[in-house]
């Protein structure tokens, strides 16, 4: 039976704000939801407000000023675009002031084992970025995927040399057995895979379900330094309560056999 891990860890609340995308992706959210949500990243010092295209000029009014940078999704959420679209779409993005550009990869090609296409998209989006002074976070959409496939996708993006790979959109949601829709999102178990199998130079964003303190902690423990998430305010708010300010504090973090045999998701 496995034992529990400790990890000792000292963070700041600059750093925990910096570790946050603010995810403003839902469908239903109007122009005013978005706004206020950009509001709060602002607020926060977050690394980014994650937002569809239309949503990138509000974003760059509303931002202006800030340390927070934009960052558009792209063939958001289920990757099904052409490369030509995908690529399109990617360069207004940056143009119109995208700095991040989470893609989401085409997840059939990946099941059937069409690498060279799957490769192909990637490079061809991260090199349009790249060259605008724009970085790429690579989705991969995990609870589609066996580990093979994840693995497979890490030393993809390690070759081509993309800045993040990422786990989910946090609408990849798989028909279970009772016939309901559900998705785990970003386990500790891929978020494992995915650090022991991607390049120390690319980096790991958890999304889908990353929902309390707790939950940034574990995932900051094993080597993520990015996390999508609507509950962002409310993760730096309990950092606050928990005495977490701008000095650095020590924080003990503690990973449970369940989580270290990847059975835990957010």
């Amino acid at each position: 039976m496995a034992s529990q891990s400790e990890f000792t860890l000292t963070v700041t609340i600059d750093d925990l704000a910096k570790m946050i995308d603010m995810s403003l992706l839902h469908p239903t959210m109007t122009d005013e939801d978005v706004r206020q949500g950009l509001k709060l990243a602002r607020k926060y010092g977050m690394a980014t407000a994650c937002v569809k295209p239309y949503s990138i000029p509000m974003a760059v009014e509303e931002l202006q000023g800030s340390s927070v940078l934009i960052c558009p999704v792209i063939g958001f959420p289920h990757g099904n675009s052409t490369t030509v679209v995908k690529v399109f779409e990617a360069q207004e993005a940056v143009k119109a002031g995208g700095k991040e550009i989470d893609m989401v990869i085409n997840v059939g090609k990946a099941l059937g084992g069409d690498w060279d296409y799957v490769e192909n998209e990637i490079r061809q989006i991260n090199d349009a970025v790249t060259k605008n002074g724009a970085i790429v976070k690579v989705i991969f959409e995990n609870d589609y995927l066996k580990d093979e496939h994840v693995i497979k996708l890490c030393e993809i993006c390690s070759k081509i040399g993309v800045a993040f790979i990422k786990t989910s959109t946090g609408y990849g949601f798989v028909k279970q057995p009772n016939g309901l829709y559900t998705y785990s999102g970003a386990t500790l178990h891929h978020l494992r895979l995915m650090r022991e199998h991607a390049a120390p130079s690319v980096q790991i964003k958890a999304a889908g379900g990353v929902r309390s303190l707790d939950d940034l902690l574990k995932v900051r423990a094993i080597g993520v330094t990015r996390v999508g998430a609507t509950a962002g305010p409310a993760m730096l708010t309990e950092a606050e309560k928990r005495g977490i300010g701008r000095e650095p504090t020590t924080v003990q973090v503690t990973l449970s056999p369940e989580d270290l045999k990847g059975s835990a998701a957010y």
